[in-house]
């Protein structure tokens, strides 16, 4: 499959805006199973400066100054990528147990182990918590795969929380969505996150863009699509393996990874800070997957 991606963000300002700095993660990463075929970013009105670097994680960032006033302004990615077809069915044929693979993993001193390690740890925006131990460990019974464990923690999640648009922010705990059984993808990331590394097992935070179909005989409407995030979990006999809670699947050709990190945290698309002005800002984000061919 083959996308081009358009994430449109709009910013205005109740009062004008002396200096800003800022620094976005929106080009997708080129992996095994994609193809970056062209990426750039445009920015109005123009930064009086803009430079680009690759972060710890591997993922790209561009930064950009804003050094005159401005009362709007506007980021606009587009970027076209090429996804090879079951590619994740081929990874999930075989796997460790997961007790297995956590002991492998702490004592994996290889580069592509020791990188998973920190992927272990807690992270702000995902702490370890006595909670999600208990929640995790019906999914993760003695000498089971790590793929079977965590596809079933996958499904719980999806049927046991409601996608609710309006009952998080991306700064909302954890032990929160815990209570409230409620939130959007970030939330249940960051819900199995927490959930797998309190069993031992690496996993990361995914952040990247889902296409969406439209009801049939209806026509696809633009920007009706928008930024998506799911995790991934190390098994060292397999690798990363990608999963999606908020629509029970494991991500095949249909989604497009952008960045990747601890945490929402990490990769947000876009941030920074400003100087000057008052009274507040609007933003608005709107992002269309567009489906070009089938390769």
């Amino acid at each position: 499959m083959r996308y081009r991606i358009t994430h449109r963000t709009d910013y205005s300002y109740a009062q004008p805006i002396i200096r800003g700095y800022n620094e976005a993660r929106l080009a997708p990463r080129n992996t095994a199973v994609q193809s970056v075929h062209s990426h750039g970013v445009t920015i109005y009105p123009a930064p009086a400066y803009r430079a680009e670097r690759v972060d710890f994680f591997g993922n790209g960032v561009l930064h950009f100054a804003m050094q005159h006033p401005h009362s709007q302004l506007t980021v606009t990615a587009v970027s076209e990528v090429e996804l090879l077809q079951g590619a994740a069915d081929q990874q999930l044929a075989n796997g460790m147990a997961w007790e297995q693979a956590a002991t492998a993993t702490r004592g994996d001193c290889s580069p592509n182990g020791l990188d998973a390690r920190q992927y272990l740890l807690a992270s702000p925006q995902v702490p370890l918590s006595d909670e999600a131990l208990a929640y995790a460990q019906s999914s993760f019974p003695p000498g089971r795969t790590v793929t079977d464990a965590v596809a079933d923690l996958m499904g719980r999640i999806h049927q046991e929380f409601a996608y609710d648009p309006t009952a998080t922010t991306v700064s909302t705990p954890i032990d929160r969505v815990f209570r409230d059984r409620r939130g959007v993808c970030q939330d249940f990331a960051h819900l199995a996150i927490a959930c797998v590394r309190s069993m031992g097992i690496a996993a990361r935070y995914v952040s990247g863009y889902l296409e969406t179909l439209p009801p049939p005989g209806q026509q696809k409407l633009q920007g009706a699509d928008a930024s998506h995030a799911w995790f991934a979990v190390y098994d060292p006999s397999l690798g990363w393996i990608d999963y999606d809670p908020t629509n029970n699947v494991v991500p095949m050709d249909q989604h497009i990874t952008t960045a990747w990190g601890r945490d929402y945290g990490d990769i947000s698309p876009l941030k920074g800070v400003i100087f000057g002005g008052s009274g507040g800002q609007r933003s608005h984000v709107a992002v269309d997957v567009e489906r070009l061919t089938e390769c």
